[in-house]
């Protein structure tokens, strides 16, 4: 979908009254929208992404030092270096890749959380980076921000920076074992606040299957809202993964699905599920673009061997929830 019939069918939905648009959110799978037209370097995993004042966007993603792409019409991608030249040394102690980052712009450097860790392990640790451009090879990296050992009952992957209207910073982060969880953060550091140490739970699956990862938080209409990706990724055409969304008046949460159910408690309701060649959509961020909020995010090719790629999709929120478009 061009970004002129996206922003022709946003204008339409627009106009429509919230309990119809809430009607819109899918009940089969075969509702769900396609995603926008990409093309160019398109296979990634966790894919995040910006727009800089100059209208190009940057999106890195899961994979090496951190891959780069770059689009400046939101249609055709190009390749360029891994974020770092030369991976930081630490990472050695984790893994030799990075995971699942976070790009963001405050207080005029863009920042970059990551993960490093290895498939099914929860020895893991999430890394700070910071940039003037945002272009690899510019950005310093200052180590470690939270880690997580064998022993601990959370996952410290699959960061997620949200900054409050009141200038307070949140990370949420987690994979699996006990689920998603959030911790405040210094805005001087980028780094856990010295005098707040609690480490909220925010979303959790206590009963069957604990897949629920990949958490990424923004706020709409004075709700909070949680997205995350649930069951599993990273299988080609076998993968299971879906996004859901809950929402909280406070950021810490509780946050609650549309039908009220916690998502302490398995709750969540779909935003995005397998259907037609899109399989397994997930490791999923939001970002505010001049046409409207982007859900951006990988799924497995059904026609190319399940080969993850780009996946774009406006959201609409007129119903008090998302619903992609």
């Amino acid at each position: 979908m061009s970004r002129t019939s996206r922003t022709s069918r946003r204008t339409a939905l627009l106009s429509l009254p919230a309990a119809v648009l809430l009607a819109l959110v899918p009940s089969t799978a075969s509702a769900y929208p396609n995603p926008g037209t990409v093309t160019g370097s398109v296979v990634v995993h966790d894919p995040t992404m910006v727009r800089t004042s100059a209208g190009r966007y940057l999106l890195y993603a899961t994979g090496g030092g951190l891959g780069f792409r770059s689009s400046t019409d939101r249609v055709a991608f190009s390749s360029g270096a891994d974020a770092f030249t030369t991976k930081p040394g630490w990472w050695s102690s984790y893994a030799t890749e990075a995971w699942a980052p976070d790009i963001s712009y405050h207080g005029g450097k863009y920042l970059m959380y990551y993960a490093v860790s290895t498939f099914g392990s929860n020895r893991s640790a999430i890394g700070l980076a910071a940039s003037t451009t945002g272009l690899p090879g510019s950005w310093t990296d200052y180590g470690t921000v939270y880690t997580s050992t064998t022993a601990s009952d959370y996952n410290a992957i699959d960061p997620n920076l949200f900054v409050d209207d009141d200038g307070k910073w949140w990370l949420s982060f987690g994979s699996w074992w006990t689920g998603l969880k959030m911790i405040r953060i210094d805005p001087s550091t980028g780094k856990q606040l010295a005098g707040s140490t609690t480490r909220y739970s925010i979303a959790s699956r206590p009963t069957g299957t604990k897949a629920v990862e990949a958490p990424f938080v923004v706020k709409r209409n004075g709700y909070y809202y949680l997205f995350a990706s649930y069951d599993t990724c990273c299988n080609g055409t076998s993968s299971t993964y879906k996004v859901k969304v809950g929402r909280a008046t406070s950021v810490t949460g509780p946050y609650y699905d549309k039908n009220g159910v916690a998502l302490t408690n398995n709750g969540g309701t779909p935003v995005l599920e397998s259907h037609g060649r899109y399989i397994g959509p997930g490791g999923q961020s939001v970002m505010a673009d001049s046409d409207g909020d982007l859900i951006v995010y990988h799924y497995y090719d059904g026609n190319d061997n399940g080969t993850p790629k780009l996946g774009v999709n406006l959201l609409n929120w007129s119903s008090g929830w998302p619903v992609a478009y």
